[in-house]
């Protein structure tokens, strides 16, 4: 059995790259309805898309649907690319999205498709295949009811040889796809993924087509690639040195006398190389053909600033000069190297890669995107101003590999070797299955992408470093997890075999943060990429700087690169500080704010450090996943930096567009905060501009120049009761660009402070609105409930005395004060206490105002009457000078707090 692709554009573009060479692309309909028969052509080769009148069924229990004359009349009409999955949505329509929980499918199993068509007009010794760009994740293929394989994996390009199955007439076309989630033991148990943080969605998502050649044609049989393989060699002396591989086979019963003739034209079409090679064939052969090309004055493929792009043309002639098979693709000259201090270099030339991590997936359509959903992501992430991206955690198809082409984005592309490579407690290395199947994938994504001036490493393995630390959502591994070092050797090994020009990289969890009995992976490949997530999932964010230092100075000589970093952030959770309490990391806390300040401080640190040969931010995109009950939405991984469907860019996207584009850019921040909670607050806006303008309803707060990293902040700007309409402009040398939001302050709100101590996002109180933790300086937040987290809910204590349990849960705790921003008059002051300890705990405190005492050794439980019991205590207090400063200063433990109400004392 024969398993493989050709080279071809996207679906929208294939015009274009085999332009005058194919027939047109038409799409197959059942046979009762549409005929693809066409004219016989006997030489080149035509392509086909077989993407309507699709029967569907999705059943696990389902078989003999191979069969042709298998009833299928009741089946689902689908068009391909097609998934059944949906997964993941954001919760009760946050921030105007659609609640699509009605729509979600996750069921992981057996699919079933079913296509009639005509057997197309051949002529004599033409070939005809089935090309799939992706199913499944395991695929099986019959026509006529004969078996023409099987392939295992769901993300690259297979193909099979279907002349001798074909018939006259009516053809049945039959796949059977699973996409189970791999059990020891189960269908999918040896094929990768095992796990990982993404849903990995079933079907035919990615385009089907038949496609017709001569008998001797560029080979169709090498792991899915184009059978054309074209490396830069060299760029000195005002030549590029370019060689060529070409793969050709002879399917014909006799000997072939042909021409191999390969030229590469500039971007007009204007011939600047070329080299020519008479060869023999024998019948049922395949031969590589090695040939060179010398390129005077070459442009250079240079990434986002000039993604020059040539077209290399391979023809395969018979004696008499007549075509039997061309393919035509994009190439660009260009070289790439890793340099331990230097950093990423394309042609020679240090170039910082910044950019994003991609999973391949949107709400509402899973995997099957059309090419014009890639185009739109492209473009989002170009407009943000990365120029690179990494295609995680598998191979992604070739439609975005040919945008990155043509818009410069450098790529790293890896294989599905993801955070496991055994199941089952006991195991002690990969399977000789699983090993095989690493083997195959790797194989494939290098013949596939080898030819795209875009991919610049290969990726062989993300997060094997776990150990016995391994999360329990990810699927926890055996208390002793195997060596991974050998199947990464081997991997990477195989990798140099096939492409000596591109370096090897993986991606790591764990190594120096103090876990236990973690393997390290880093030598496994010529570069390494850290994921690290310092101030989300464990540590402080300025931890990260002295972290990377060490592990630079630990191998001086290895490129090291930041392969992800960032945090969640939930669209529909106003914060009025990201730091005023707890992020729930597993949990429903996640305010957008945070994500926010966590890559404003991310980005401080990265840029510091010039030999770092690139960072990826994770996310893009909020993605699916079925492990995640986090922030405002379920299975969704809220790290992105554009929301699922796409509708919304958080305040991040503007924070990288700043300091990443050109273009210019003025945002105003915390847009989605609109009912204010506080009459006082600092406005942010990410500028570029020399100079940018805060107005607040038609008056001018300021000019702020050249804010640092682009954060521009107008400090205790004061709202108004009602409308306030903040309105940011900037000044560029050929425009002016403004950015202009509104927020609402109520009334009762305008001279009032009521502060939820300990937590980012209030809670809602009897007919009071409060504000997150803010003002503060000094302190601790903390709970009396136990968080909840992945698999497990949080346990909310009971607390007597108040209606406002969620008020009252979260507290502030320690040494601490706040500075309330307040008109001079008479004021209320209103503190709220709860003992969060049920157990004895000794605790007396002072607290003042202004300086003024307002309570002496105030004893918590001892006034409630008992721990987790509510008491408030209400005092005048009288401001002069714009300000009332409240300390909490602990006598015997720790002074505490859990609500604060100031208002004027008419109320």
């Amino acid at each position: 059995m024969r398993q493989h692709c050709i080279f071809q554009a996207v679906v929208a573009c294939a015009g274009s790259m085999l332009a005058g060479l194919a027939l047109p692309a038409v799409a197959a309909q059942t046979v009762s309805q549409t005929n693809v028969a066409g004219p016989a052509v006997p030489t080149a080769r035509s392509i086909v898309a077989l993407a309507d009148g699709w029967r569907f069924r999705q059943d696990n229990e389902l078989a003999g649907a191979q069969a042709p004359g298998f009833a299928d009349d009741g089946w689902e009409r689908v068009s391909v690319p097609h998934t059944w999955n949906r997964a993941g949505y954001y919760i009760d329509g946050a921030q105007g999205h659609i609640n699509t929980a009605g729509n979600v499918n996750k069921a992981q199993g057996v699919g079933w498709y079913r296509l009639a068509f005509d057997r197309p007009v051949l002529a004599k010794g033409q070939r005809v295949w089935l090309e799939f760009d992706a199913a499944s994740r395991t695929a099986q293929v019959w026509l006529n009811g004969l078996l023409l394989g099987r392939h295992d994996g769901g993300f690259s390009r297979f193909r099979f040889d279907v002349t001798a199955a074909l018939k006259a007439g009516r053809n049945i076309l039959a796949a059977r796809v699973d996409n189970s989630q791999p059990t020891a033991g189960g269908p999918t148990a040896d094929i990768l993924p095992l796990t990982g943080d993404f849903f990995v969605h079933g079907g035919l998502y990615r385009p089907v087509r038949m496609v017709v050649t001569s008998a001797v044609h560029v080979d169709l049989a090498d792991h899915g690639g184009p059978g054309v393989y074209a490396t830069t060699t060299a760029v000195a002396n005002g030549t590029a040195s370019v060689a060529v591989r070409t793969r050709l086979t002879n399917d014909g019963k006799g000997s072939a006398t042909l021409r191999l003739v390969t030229r590469l034209r500039d971007a007009a079409g204007v011939e600047v190389a070329s080299a020519l090679q008479p060869v023999t064939l024998a019948a049922g052969t395949t031969l590589e053909l090695p040939q060179a090309l010398t390129v005077a004055n070459p442009h250079l493929w240079q990434g986002t600033a000039d993604p020059y792009l040539h077209v290399l043309d391979v023809t395969v002639e018979d004696a008499r000069g007549a075509v039997l098979d061309r393919l035509t693709q994009p190439f660009g000259i260009r070289q790439v190297q890793l340099d331990a201090n230097r950093g990423f270099l394309l042609n020679g030339q240090p170039l910082r890669l910044q950019g994003v991590g991609l999973h391949q997936d949107r709400e509402g359509k899973g995997w099957a995107l059309a090419p014009a959903d890639i185009a739109d992501d492209v473009a989002t992430i170009r407009d943000m101003g990365a120029n690179t991206i990494r295609l995680t955690h598998y191979q992604h198809g070739q439609t975005i590999h040919e945008m990155a082409d043509r818009t410069g984005l450098i790529l790293w592309d890896e294989i599905p070797l993801v955070t496991g490579w055994t199941l089952g407690p006991n195991q002690t290395g990969a399977s000789p299955a699983l090993v095989e199947n690493a083997r195959q994938q790797l194989q494939e994504m290098i013949r596939q992408n080898f030819n795209h001036a875009s991919v610049a490493v290969w990726g062989i393995a993300n997060e094997v470093d776990f150990g016995p630390g391994r999360p329990d959502f990810l699927g926890a591994g055996p208390k002793v997890a195997p060596d991974p070092m050998p199947l990464l050797q081997m991997l990477n090994g195989l990798a140099k075999q096939m492409d000596s020009s591109r370096p090897t990289v993986l991606a790591t969890c764990c190594e120096d943060r103090g876990m236990q009995q973690v393997p390290l992976t880093s030598q496994a490949t010529d570069a390494a990429g850290a994921n690290r997530y310092f101030g989300w999932y464990y540590g402080k964010i300025d931890e990260l700087s002295a972290h990377l230092d060490a592990l630079h100075a630990k191998r001086p000589n290895q490129p090291l690169s930041v392969s992800e970093y960032g945090g969640g952030g939930a669209l529909s959770q106003p914060t009025d500080d990201p730091l005023g309490g707890p992020i729930e990391l597993a949990g429903r806390n996640q305010p957008e704010a945070y994500q926010t300040w966590l890559h404003e401080k991310n980005w401080a640190i990265l840029k510091s450090k010039p030999w770092l040969w690139g960072t990826w931010l994770w996310n893009s995109f909020d993605f699916a996943t079925t492990v995640r009950h986090e922030g405002d939405s379920e299975d969704i991984n809220t790290k992105g930096l554009v929301s699922y469907d796409r509708r919304i860019r958080k305040d991040g996207y503007f924070f990288y567009r700043a300091n990443w584009s050109d273009a210019p850019t003025v945002h105003i921040t915390d847009r989605r905060y609109v009912d204010r909670a506080y009459p006082v607050s600092d406005v942010k806006v990410y500028s570029n501009a020399p100079a940018t303008e805060l107005m607040l309803n038609g008056r001018s707060l300021g000019v702020r120049r050249d804010c640092p990293d682009r954060i521009c902040i107008w400090p205790a700007v004061r709202l108004a009761a009602g409308v306030n309409r903040l309105s940011a402009s900037g000044g560029f040398a050929s425009s002016t660009v403004s950015d202009s939001i509104e927020w609402q302050l109520a009334p009762q709100a305008a001279q009032a402070f009521r502060i939820d101590a300990g937590t980012v996002i209030a809670a809602r109180a009897q007919g009071r609105r409060f504000g997150s933790d803010a003002f503060f300086s000094g302190g601790e937040a903390g709970t009396a409930d136990t968080p909840g987290g992945r698999g497990r809910r949080p346990v909310l204590v009971a607390i007597a005395g108040s209606p406002d349990r969620d008020l009252l849960a979260s507290f502030r705790e320690g040494d601490f004060s706040y500075r309330l921003p307040l008109l001079d008059g008479r004021y209320r002051v209103t503190l709220h206490f709860v003992e969060p300890r049920a157990a004895k705990t000794e605790r007396l405190f002072d607290v003042s105002a202004n300086g003024q005492s307002l309570l002496t050794r105030f004893d918590i439980a001892a006034t409630a009457g008992a721990p987790l019991t509510a008491v408030s205590q209400s005092l005048p207090v009288s401001v002069t000078g714009g300000e009332l400063t409240l300390n909490f200063r602990g006598i015997i433990g720790k002074a505490l707090v859990s609500a604060i109400e100031v208002v004027p004392a008419s109320d």
